[in-house]
């Protein structure tokens, strides 16, 4: 027998929870920054943006170069994408098994719909979303995290309600977005945000693995 879920509806963050995609965000930030601006930026400050809009991102640094780093940094994230994309041990296994107990799953990222479908594809994670409705990216919701939207409207495409859902990321903006969308909260801390900031956030749960992840989604 499956265990029984505590959740019927899991929502994902992309980057840095299912997809370790951190080193070629990283790389491709500091390619625009490096090209556009002629310097790199202190990479604390990068990963501090990870989970969020990069063109908010770019705003924040040079309101005036914002576009150009925008464009420079899509062309070598898609060219090095297939390159630098790496895989969680275990989460494939973990969404299987959640599939398997009857577990309805989303992503929910502030990342492109391309760049979001390419990572779910090159590490074959997007067999186990609860159809393609089920990816909620950048173009579809008008706000973005820390706003709850793309996790309310994740939930609402796989007929769910936010009391009978929760959101799994590893950054500030993960769980300060599910709280805002009514949702439980689980902080994990292998992706980009530090330990000790996801703590501070207060989720529901801290998983500071894969396995920690299963007992807190399956008991």
């Amino acid at each position: 027998m499956p265990p029984t879920p505590r959740w019927p509806y899991v929502v994902f963050d992309l980057d840095g929870t299912l997809v370790d995609t951190i080193g070629l965000i990283v790389d491709s930030y500091q390619h625009a920054f490096t090209t556009v601006l002629g310097a790199p930026e202190d990479e604390v400050v990068i990963r501090s943006w990870i989970g969020q809009p990069l063109i908010r991102a770019f705003r924040e640094r040079s309101p005036e170069r914002a576009d150009d780093l925008f464009a420079t940094y899509i062309a070598w994230n898609h060219a090095n994408t297939e390159r630098l994309i790496r895989r969680y041990a275990g989460v494939d296994g973990l969404l299987a098994d959640l599939v398997v107990a009857g577990v309805r799953c989303a992503a929910a990222t502030s990342k492109l719909r391309g760049p979001a479908e390419a990572a779910l594809r090159l590490t074959g994670l997007d067999a186990y979303l609860s159809g393609p409705q089920a990816l909620v990216t950048l173009e579809d919701t008008a706000e973005h995290k820390p706003d709850p939207a793309p996790l309310l409207l994740a939930v609402e495409r796989m007929g769910g309600t936010p009391g009978e859902a929760v959101y799994v990321g590893d950054a500030v903006v993960d769980v300060q977005a599910a709280r805002a969308a009514g949702m439980a909260a689980v902080g994990v801390t292998w992706g980009a945000g530090s330990r000790s900031d996801v703590v501070a956030a207060g989720p529901d749960v801290v998983a500071d693995t894969v396995d920690d992840l299963r007992t807190a989604l399956l008991g």
